[in-house]
């Protein structure tokens, strides 16, 4: 079933005839009664594929604007509905800016700057609230290049510093750029992937976007716009409200109005109290700079087509009413939902079940299958934010979440910030006071989940514990910003309180120091790329009898694994080879057939290992299968003596250990190989790069074989 079926149903009805001929006047007010849930969406997703006008849509807050905006996006389409958030972690908190938001915005600003065809704008009071740059100074500072411009590298790199962009060896974030060569990296504020420009001469030759995190080109376009920071307080004076910046065609819906001002007479009075609170040496604009008090935006709502959806404080011109109820609730009882189903359908309704995907409309199947009685009904993979039924129009639309009362997450695109985020089956598994990292405040103790009154509302919160018993409650929206800390060796970091300075210093130096390895990194595997490695014989009697004399019959993964190992080593490349393999694989019978080769051609063998437990279970296993062979395996830990470490370490430069196994400690630079040919990772995900590049750097041309676990092997 397809969602256009439940959208035809509104196409003919009077209510909305009505509502688009009222819309096509100039300057009408109108306010729409009687729309529930998502309703709502479905109606002004109809009004505006004809209406030819641009949409701005507010509503009370955040989360329930992201809900609608997920509804609109897929009754719509991605491209035509775009999110306006506000730039500002808190709106009065001039301070401190959101790079995600800022992004968003100004995709928005330079959306309606572009004159394409119309959009919908769904958005705010926070949003609303702050001024934005003003049309004459964002295309003051635009950078458009297409392909095919004459132009040179250094006048995009004077542009660029112009626009207090930051030049980074990598580009990771809004407002980096980087320049290799004849190839431009940047990343603009107007588009959630970074662009590659590439120069031939003075020419640009080719622009793509590409990802942040594989350095991948991902589509090749024809021409950018580059925006800087547009909450850049130095052009705080060049600022006017967001509805001066809009088309005065479009046309405007509030829910709440009067909620909306009051909402903004708020603000305002915060950030005013913020902004005498700072010291004079940081001033940099005011809040009349920066903000519209709620009497500008009063005068400027009335001068566009306005509908009000919700409670109203204007005069209409034109009163619309729809008739819609909200879903009812069932509390997993399908009995009752069973029940409501057939009643529906006896009073002439039609009954839609919006699913989240197929394996939940088939789950529906399966259930009302195996009922006693018939049961009418329809199933459409649709995901909304709430059911309603409309008895005039004979349609019922039930989710599926309210249904089975499960949570529903609303999506914010958000395609830069792609970073390890904490998941929701993780969250369940994490204990009260097992630390957490929080992106923005640091690491604190994770206090569990607890329901906090929000503005008269029960929200689920995750309680986090930081220094001086501060203590933070965290959205279940905001996920995506915590992490669970992983430390060295068990060690219970620091936690600082909240606002401290050190977290952020922290950050800062640790920045710093991946840029510096990623630096090294680059210059490692380039010089790799020149340096010719050990090329190994072809495998010897010695190799036949080892792999002959394995237990087991040998998979065809193994197989296939073990002989483009030894091709990557009979090769004249160093090998950089990683081998993927769920628990049970056999991944470690061909890592020591590896070994074995690389020892019977008079190299020794690095393993390294993420805990002391798996380093003295491995020399076992390496040892009893290496038993009837001339080979000497060792091993370093932090069980060992002292006096033991420093004979292993000395055979080991002696030429006398063939394989080493051991931890972290291996990359120590105390540790010296007489002759180190390869080198082993186990579980290569739980190491950070430097450990790893720490050994390869002890050679250049060293064959390096990562191993990890996963479902299916991977071969690269």
């Amino acid at each position: 079933m397809s969602k256009a079926f439940i959208a035809q149903t509104y196409l003919q009805t009077l209510p909305l005839q009505n509502l688009k001929d009222t819309i096509a006047k100039t300057e009408s007010k109108i306010h729409l009664k009687g729309l529930v849930g998502s309703s709502l969406s479905i109606v002004i997703s109809e009004i505006f594929k004809t209406a030819e006008k641009p949409f701005l849509v507010v509503f009370d807050d955040k989360e329930e604007a992201a809900y609608y905006l997920n509804d609109l996006e897929q009754l719509i389409n991605t491209k035509d509905v775009l999110f306006y958030p506000g730039s500002y972690r808190r709106p009065y908190q001039i301070e401190e800016t959101n790079n995600a938001n800022v992004l968003l915005r100004a995709e928005v600003l330079n959306r309606i700057n572009s004159r394409k065809k119309p959009c919908i704008i769904v958005t705010y009071p926070d949003a609303l609230f702050e001024k934005v740059v003003t049309k004459k100074e964002l295309e003051k500072n635009t950078l458009k290049i297409s392909v095919g411009n004459e132009l040179s590298i250094d006048f995009v790199n004077e542009v660029l510093f112009e626009y207090k962009f930051k030049r980074v060896d990598f580009v990771t974030e809004p407002g980096d750029f980087s320049v290799r060569g004849g190839i431009v990296d940047v990343f603009s504020f107007s588009h959630d992937e970074p662009y590659r420009i590439e120069f031939f001469g003075d020419e640009v030759d080719s622009i793509r976007t590409f990802d942040v995190e594989t350095q991948l080109s991902t589509e090749r376009i024809k021409k950018v716009s580059i925006i800087p920071n547009v909450a850049n307080k130095l052009i705080a004076e060049q600022r006017e409200s967001f509805l001066k910046y809009i088309s005065n065609t479009t046309v405007v819906f509030t829910k709440n109005t009067p909620l909306l001002f009051s909402r903004i007479d708020d603000f305002y009075k915060k950030a005013e109290d913020a902004y005498n609170a700072l010291s004079g040496d940081i001033k940099q604009a005011t809040p009349e700079q920066l903000f519209c008090s709620s009497g500008v935006l009063k005068r400027q709502f009335l001068e566009y087509n306005l509908v009000e959806f919700g409670s109203t404080a204007i005069e209409a011109d034109a009163l619309i009413r729809f008739n819609t109820k909200p879903q009812p609730a069932f509390n997993k009882q399908f009995n009752l939902l069973i029940e409501d189903l057939n009643e529906n359908h006896a009073n002439g309704i039609t009954n839609y079940i919006a699913c989240v995907s197929e394996q939940q409309a088939k789950r529906f199947h399966d259930i009302f299958d195996d009922a006693e009685q018939t049961v009418h009904y329809k199933t459409i993979v649709l995901s909304l934010y709430q059911g309603f039924i409309d008895t005039e129009n004979k349609i019922a639309v039930y989710t599926d979440h309210q249904i089975f009362d499960r949570y529903h997450k609303f999506h914010l695109k958000n395609g830069y910030a792609k970073k390890q985020a904490i998941t929701l089956k993780e969250l369940t598994n994490l204990e009260i006071g097992d630390y957490v990292t929080h992106i923005d405040h640091g690491i604190g103790k994770f206090g569990g989940l607890q329901k906090i009154d929000v503005e008269g509302k029960k929200q689920e919160a995750i309680k986090l514990v930081y220094g001086e018993r501060d203590i933070l409650y965290l959205s279940i929206h905001s996920l995506h910003k915590i992490t669970k800390f992983n430390g060295k060796d068990g060690k219970p970091p620091t936690i600082y309180k909240l606002g401290s300075k050190a977290w952020k210093t922290l950050k800062q130096k640790t920045k710093s120091r991946v840029k510096e390895i990623a630096f090294n990194l680059i210059k490692l595997y380039a010089k790799r790329k020149l340096k010719k490695g050990f090329q190994y014989a072809p495998d010897s009697n010695m190799q036949h009898e080892l792999e002959a004399s394995f237990i087991y019959e040998d998979t065809p993964d193994q197989m296939t694994s073990t002989a483009d190992i030894k091709a990557d080593m009979e090769s004249e490349r160093p090998m950089d080879r990683l081998v993927c393999g769920d628990v049970g694989f056999g991944k470690t019978e061909v890592a020591i057939r590896a070994a074995f080769k690389a020892v019977d051609n008079g190299k020794q063998v690095a393993v390294l290992v993420p805990t002391t437990i798996l380093a003295y279970q491995h020399s076992r296993t390496f040892a009893e299968r290496l038993k009837e062979f001339p080979v000497t395996v060792d091993y370093v830990n932090r069980f060992r003596t002292a006096k033991e470490k420093r004979e292993t370490l000395e055979n080991l430069e002696n030429g006398k250990v063939d394989i080493i196994i051991g931890t972290h400690q291996l990359a120590n630079k105390n540790v010296k190989f007489k002759n180190l040919g390869l080198l082993i990772v186990d579980e290569e995900q739980k190491f950070g790069v430097a450990v790893k590049e720490r050994l390869k750097t002890i050679k250049e041309n060293l064959d390096v074989l990562l191993v990890c676990h996963s479902r299916k092997i991977k071969l690269l």
